[in-house]
């Protein structure tokens, strides 16, 4: 018993300890569809990739999808980040708006280990996201806020610890673009995005560009996806346009990319079935016009385009208790998403050699 105590007395974290900072971008990052923008955080070069309004411009600067990867011993893991502009989305929760989801290797699983977020007004003081560990090394992933701006993030551990880069946990580079549901909303913590949850449970890198209310196949999107370095592309670009918009950009969107990735699959996702038209009779009309539109302009587009590919998401539980605010699904809603696609878009990636 004595032994037992000391052991756990060990592994606590002194009250006065002092730590060291690495900057996460010095470490290995995840998820991020450029590697080389000038700000390593932001997911677009915006003086490079033209076009985008002003609220876009914003949101392909914010880490959404970004997660870090390193091992340490150290018994506290801290955060001190630099922000540019944070959003305070609504219908988000603030750890997932500004804070960070930790994740540690378990059995060759990622579990869930922390999440946390500085209040409003104090963002830029010192964050404990975990302490009192047990002082071995672990491998750690830490996804960055979904709706901020962030210009630096480091990470601290304790004095006479190590913390290194871990080689990227995932393979291949697959881009992900699409609306607030890909790019996280109404999740309560970074790494509950279907997309996070696909790539952990799959091992598959998903490189997420997801603009909250503004994915509507514009021309400009279609640039920055015909300049990734990526091996397939998946879509969830139904969820915003009107079934106008998605007529008439559908067919020159996929013929851009197509002509800078020719032979690489494109995945389209349907948009997910709506709470709010439960017993709105306005809704369910525009909703189910949304979907149809889909349907019709995929059907046609999966003859005439080879390796173009459309699947249905599905986010609705049998008691419909999966959404945030009728239209988001809650963190079980986005996990019902990822499992109603992961092996449909696995076996249309078998294909094409990813694996």
């Amino acid at each position: 018993m004595l032994l037992l105590g000391a052991q756990v007395l060990g592994a606590q974290t002194p009250a006065n300890v002092k730590c060291y900072y690495t900057e996460a971008s010095d470490l290995t990052l995840t998820g991020k569809l450029f590697p080389d923008t000038p700000c390593p955080y932001h997911r677009v070069d915006t003086v490079k990739y033209k076009g985008f309004t002003k609220k876009e411009n914003l949101q392909v600067r914010e880490s959404s999808g970004i997660a870090v990867a390193f091992r340490t011993n150290s018994t506290i893991i801290n955060v001190k980040t630099e922000y540019g502009t944070i959003e305070y989305p609504m219908n988000t929760n603030g750890i997932s708006a500004k804070g960070y989801d930790l994740y540690i290797r378990k059995d060759g699983k990622w579990v869930f280990a922390a999440a946390g977020a500085r209040g409003n007004g104090s963002e830029d003081k010192l964050l404990t996201l975990i302490k009192n560990m047990d002082g071995q090394m672990h491998e750690c992933l830490m996804y960055l806020p979904l709706y901020s701006e962030v210009k630096s993030v480091k990470i601290g551990v304790q004095e006479g610890s190590v913390i290194e880069a871990l080689p990227n946990p995932f393979r291949h580079r697959v881009a992900i673009h699409g609306s607030s549901f890909t790019h996280g909303s109404s999740t309560s913590r970074g790494g509950m995005t279907y997309p996070a949850q696909f790539s952990r449970n799959t091992g598959i890198q998903l490189l997420s560009l997801g603009c909250s209310g503004n994915c509507k196949l514009q021309p400009y999107f279609a640039d920055v996806m015909a300049g990734a370095d990526v091996e397939a592309f998946i879509f969830d670009t139904f969820s915003n346009p009107t079934p106008a918009e998605a007529r008439d950009r559908l067919f020159p969107f996929i013929e851009k990319i197509q002509a800078a990735h020719p032979g690489k699959p494109l995945i389209f996702q349907c948009t997910i079935r709506r709470e709010s038209r439960n017993f709105s009779v306005a809704a369910e009309k525009f909703e189910q016009s949304r979907m149809d539109m889909a349907d019709s302009l995929l059907n046609v587009a999966c003859k005439r385009y080879k390796d173009v590919y459309y699947i249905h998401p599905d986010a609705t539980s049998p008691d419909h208790l999966a959404s945030v605010d009728g239209v988001h699904p809650s963190n079980y809603g986005y996990t019902l998403w990822e499992k109603s696609i992961e092996k449909k878009i696995l076996r249309i990636l078998r294909r094409y050699g990813i694996k």
